[in-house]
């Protein structure tokens, strides 16, 4: 059973660490949102689906490499989003400013993913 409150207590520490997130969702692979922010604006259902949708045909397209993804940048004209694995139940995905260099960005997601999945 994840646990809701260790989750939003991850990502409040994500928050603090870069000031430069907008939003942080964890999302299950099945497309539910399980904790988190989404953009303004957004339709939530739409937004999660699409980005549980997004890195797991990320990992289908790559699967035949045999390596394995480790996250997905989407550079977009205002701000980029990264998404990663969060365990195999569920991703994690970060909108941020341009400001931060997706590198450092998909460091941080890593790290705080890695933190999620154990709590999921």
């Amino acid at each position: 059973m994840a646990q809701y409150l260790a989750i939003d207590e991850i990502l409040d520490d994500l928050h603090k660490e870069m000031t430069s997130v907008y939003e942080a969702t964890v999302v299950s692979r099945s497309g539910m949102h399980i904790a988190g922010d989404s953009p303004k604006g957004v339709h939530l259902e739409t937004f999660v689906a699409m980005s549980a949708i997004l890195l797991g045909a990320a990992e289908t397209a790559t699967g035949e490499l045999k390596d394995k993804l480790r996250y997905v940048s989407v550079e977009l004209s205002r701000s980029r989003m990264v998404l990663t694995a969060a365990g195999n139940r569920a991703l994690l995905v970060l909108t941020a400013s341009n400001d931060v260099e997706t590198g450092e960005l998909a460091d941080k997601a890593t790290e705080f993913a890695t933190r999620i999945a154990d709590k999921i």
